[in-house]
């Protein structure tokens, strides 16, 4: 029976858990995942945890934030005026928003903190900093 290796094509379902449990990401009530490794697309840990398995497989696996999103960087931390923001905004902790790069692309922000004249804004990965926990069901291999 074939193993993944390197370079392959992958069909899997995965359930992808933080530690304490609280599910992020699943799979399981679409279509399962179909991708190429070795071209950038999963982060290190899970790539690696797919390695060796067989069709119809199911592993749990444990991914440190070093081989995930790594540790939440101090540098993406940025205070924003409130005056800068839209006057019917009403922002709060945790909220998700939209910036515009120069080149036009999207990044999601995170408001990390709110003050009378200003907010923080976080522009690190929704998961940087986390330890994750991912289920894994191989479904076929291409």
């Amino acid at each position: 029976m074939s193993k993944v290796k390197a370079d392959d094509r992958v069909v899997l379902h995965y359930t992808g858990k933080l530690s304490d449990g609280q599910v992020f990401d699943s799979s399981v009530n679409r279509e399962p995942l179909e991708v190429k490794l070795g071209e950038g697309s999963l982060i290190p840990g899970f790539e690696k945890g797919l390695l060796d398995m067989a069709p119809n497989e199911k592993k749990t696996i444990v991914i440190a934030k070093e081989e995930a999103y790594g540790e939440k960087r101090k540098e993406l931390f940025q205070t924003v005026n409130k005056s800068d923001l839209p006057e019917d905004l009403k922002v709060e902790v945790n909220m998700a928003l939209m910036a515009t790069n120069a080149d036009g692309s999207e990044k999601q922000l995170r408001v990390a903190e709110v003050n009378d004249d200003n907010i923080v804004i976080d522009a690190n990965h929704p998961l940087a900093g986390e330890d994750l926990t991912f289920e894994l069901e191989l479904v076929a291999i291409k």
